[in-house]
């Protein structure tokens, strides 16, 4: 235990996105543990109450698994350490609800089309809890802004005093996992499950972590069945549709598409930009519209990954007291923008749509009209359109010699699917993150 801090660093970094890790937690040390309070030391006063709103939570709870106790964090000013004074700290306290981040609410959540239909499913959870959208269950890919909303529903909660704040519980699973070892270990099983199933709501998030662990699938079934049959919410968020859950149980599987999914997409450019420009205001960061425009179309979809790469942007521009402009960000997110602007070719769709369905490159370029080879070589046809700058004629041609008019029927017909059919769109975007993350 002589450095707690560099233990939960790599936790640390699986949570959150590089450029954040990098710039906030990787210049964090640890300094003492005693007394129940853990002292961390960070290089300035600006730093340390950055870390303590938006990562004080994180880092609390892993602290709390790995010392099996509650601590306080105790920020130090490095300079304080190094001239012996007095140290200056920031106390975080541990409860219940002290979870959730009071940033992360409904009036600081940029809705787009990509999330639209999310947001309005969880304010209306938390406007009528445990009637409405019984389970409420939310995917979508990292970092798009599943966690903000299970935090903007326990703070409207807690603002409009409609719940119990100590019956209201926000967890991830793998603290759920943690807990429930832990319990097992020390012979607290009862104590456990009171604790989650007295809750008024639930609300767990990355629910696929549990995915393979039997005993905690079991545990968590039983906790659903006993809030769900009296009428408590449970709102879960996870990276995939729940049929598409690998090693989870069916009966699980079932049970979330009770109530209703509601899933995230990747946002578009002006989604970004409004997300973009909604940080810079929060941050107090001078953002120039073109810089904007200029990060949210090289940076990756993730709203982590864009509002970090303004953190570290902005934190570059005021230690060096300097405009923040395009040549800026360059030099800053030089590797974001590289790894951003990889080209994704149709020779690539081609052989990744072959493997997703199963079916031959003869066959995709063929003439063949069974359903079996049809919808794959449709699917092909939109993500070539869709992910590359070929014209429809060049698509065509791609695909066996056929006309313009057979690729935009094909398109079409894909987008039409995908509004209509959760499964199916989950495919889609499955691939389309595969080709990207090439």
């Amino acid at each position: 235990m002589s450095d707690i801090l560099t233990q939960i660093k790599p936790k640390i970094a699986s949570i959150i996105s590089e450029d954040s890790f990098k710039t906030w937690i990787e210049p964090l040390s640890f300094i003492d543990l005693k007394d129940k309070s853990c002292f961390i030391g960070v290089p300035n006063a600006f730093f340390r109450e950055w870390v303590s709103e938006n990562f004080g939570s994180i880092i609390s709870t892993l602290l709390k698994d790995a010392l099996k106790e509650d601590v306080k964090i105790e920020y130090v000013l490095k300079k304080d350490e190094k001239a012996g004074e007095k140290k200056r700290v920031v106390v975080i306290k541990q409860s219940n609800y002290s979870q959730f981040n009071p940033k992360y609410s409904f009036e600081n959540f940029v809705v787009g089309s990509s999330n639209q239909f999310a947001n309005a499913a969880c304010l209306a959870v938390s406007t009528n809890p445990g009637k409405t959208y019984n389970p409420l269950f939310i995917y979508g890919g990292v970092g798009l802004g599943k966690t903000h909303l299970l935090n903007a529903i326990g703070n409207f909660l807690l603002n409009h005093g409609t719940i119990n704040p100590e019956r209201i519980c926000y967890i991830t699973a793998e603290t759920f996992t943690n807990e429930l070892i832990n319990s097992i270990r020390y012979e607290k099983m009862e104590d456990f499950r009171n604790r989650f199933r007295k809750m008024d709501i639930l609300l767990i998030d990355d629910i696929q972590f549990i995915a393979g662990k039997e005993r905690t699938q079991a545990e968590f079934f039983h906790t659903f069945n006993t809030l769900y049959d009296n009428m408590k919410q449970i709102v879960v968020t996870s990276d995939k549709f729940p049929r598409d859950i690998e090693n989870f149980e069916e009966r699980l599987k079932s049970r979330f598409e009770w109530g209703l999914v509601a899933d995230i997409q990747s946002p578009d450019i002006e989604t970004k930009v409004a997300i973009l420009n909604k940080k810079a205001e929060q941050e107090k960061i001078n953002l120039p519209l073109d810089v904007a425009f200029f990060i949210a179309t090289n940076s990756e979809d993730s709203i982590r990954s864009l509002e970090g790469t303004l953190i570290r942007v902005g934190a570059y521009a005021s230690l060096n007291n300097t405009p923040i402009t395009s040549d800026l960000v360059k030099d800053t997110m030089g590797h974001i923008i590289k790894e951003k602007n990889k080209e994704i070719t149709l020779d690539m769709i081609i052989k990744d749509v072959c493997s997703q369905f199963s079916v031959t490159l003869s066959d995709i370029k063929s003439n063949k009209r069974i359903k079996s080879i049809m919808i794959p070589r449709q699917v092909a046809m939109y993500l070539s359109r869709k992910l590359t700058d070929s014209s429809l004629v060049s698509i065509g041609e791609k695909f066996g010699g056929k006309d313009h008019a057979t690729v935009l029927h094909s398109i079409k017909k894909i987008e039409s699917e995908i509004n209509v059919k959760k499964e199916f769109k989950s495919t889609v975007e499955k691939i389309i993150q595969r080709l990207k993350s090439r």
